[in-house]
């Protein structure tokens, strides 16, 4: 199927859903809709950094510090984790996300409820290659090296700045 036939559930500022359109459409009108992002790290702590293709519908040829994606229509958040988690890394059998905190993310284009998650990853990664160009896996301080220097999806670097705030709270209660 074409990423841009999938059926989406469009939602409101609350997270309600309002009703249900293709990704493309919804996408080229700028309708709210759901996403989830997940931070992957392999045994040794490093994270999974990644280029998207140049043929993403959104965001293409851009550096993310986390796998995701969108949450299909009926799908709940922790399944769309673990599928979209499971289908960019190339695995199979990872453990379940464990979820942290949601965020509406804005901008002029684009909005969508957020869903930001975790996962250790200890199988051997084969990037799926619709959606990855190249990948790496990077130490805390490489990637802090990296954020002026990479042309960052958006989403992402903000979601990346929320959970560090997270941690550095303690990682207790939602982060609006």
């Amino acid at each position: 199927m074409n990423p841009a036939d999938e059926i989406l559930d469009l939602v409101d500022e609350n997270d309600e859903v309002v009703g249900q359109m293709a990704r493309g459409e919804a996408t080229a009108r700028g309708l709210r809709h759901r996403c989830v992002l997940i931070e992957a790290r392999d045994p040794e702590g490093r994270l999974f950094v990644h280029r998207r293709t140049a043929t993403k519908l959104v965001f293409p040829s851009h550096h993310d510090m986390f796998v995701g994606g969108v949450v299909g229509a009926g799908e709940s958040y922790d399944e769309a984790a673990l599928r979209e988690a499971e289908e960019e890394l190339g695995v199979s059998g990872l453990p379940r996300p464990t979820p942290l905190f949601t965020y509406l993310y804005e901008s002029p284009a684009h909005s969508w409820w957020s869903y930001v998650y975790e996962v250790r990853c200890a199988l051997p990664v084969r990037p799926q290659a619709e959606e990855v160009a190249w990948h790496t896996f990077l130490t805390d301080a490489e990637l802090e090296e990296r954020l002026d220097a990479w042309t960052w999806v958006p989403d992402g670097l903000e979601a990346y700045h929320r959970l560090r705030e997270f941690r550095a709270a303690g990682g207790a209660g939602a982060v609006a």
